[in-house]
């Protein structure tokens, strides 16, 4: 069998980058067992409750759906298990040091294979209040309506 090598992105968390102010990315790899790689590589998980905690000097997962897998017998396991993800002490260490702040958590963006491997794409965020995601709304707006008076203006077909 060959190996598997690129990016095949299983789940991504779009609501976290609604809900937060990303400050920094970090790659993660999990832990798992078997038949949760088995049921990652049929496309099903969840990341909309999960988050990620620092205990005892090491990350956890929790509140990542995997679903059983539909053709696992006893060794099959449990949906909503925390999970270790695997990271450097270094970085362990940064993020012990910026969730003591207030305001910031770790939040997973997306969870895919990297070259036949699970990783997680950790965020260190802070929340955003209600007024904040408005602001961000429109001001994404306003840089799509710039961006579309930019390529009529690019065709000649600009009109005021």
């Amino acid at each position: 069998m060959a190996k598997e090598s690129g990016r095949k992105v299983i789940v991504s968390n779009r609501r976290a980058r609604h809900d937060y102010t990303i400050v920094d990315t970090y790659e993660a790899g999990v832990a798992l067992a078997g038949t949760e790689v088995k049921s990652l590589r049929a496309g099903k998980a969840s990341l909309a409750d999960s988050f990620a905690t620092v205990d005892d000097g090491e990350v956890f997962l929790r509140g990542l759906h995997i679903p059983e897998y539909s053709y696992g017998t006893w060794t099959n396991h449990e949906p909503r298990r925390k999970r270790k993800l695997l990271l450097h002490r270094r970085e362990i260490e940064k993020l012990i040091g910026k969730t003591k702040e207030t305001g910031f958590s770790l939040v997973p963006l997306s969870m895919y294979f990297k070259d036949g491997k699970v990783k997680v794409e950790l965020a260190l965020a802070k929340g955003r209040k209600a007024h904040d995601k408005r602001q961000a709304i429109a001001k994404r707006d306003a840089q799509r309506e710039m961006a579309k008076a930019m390529g009529r203006a690019a065709k000649g077909k600009y009109r005021r």
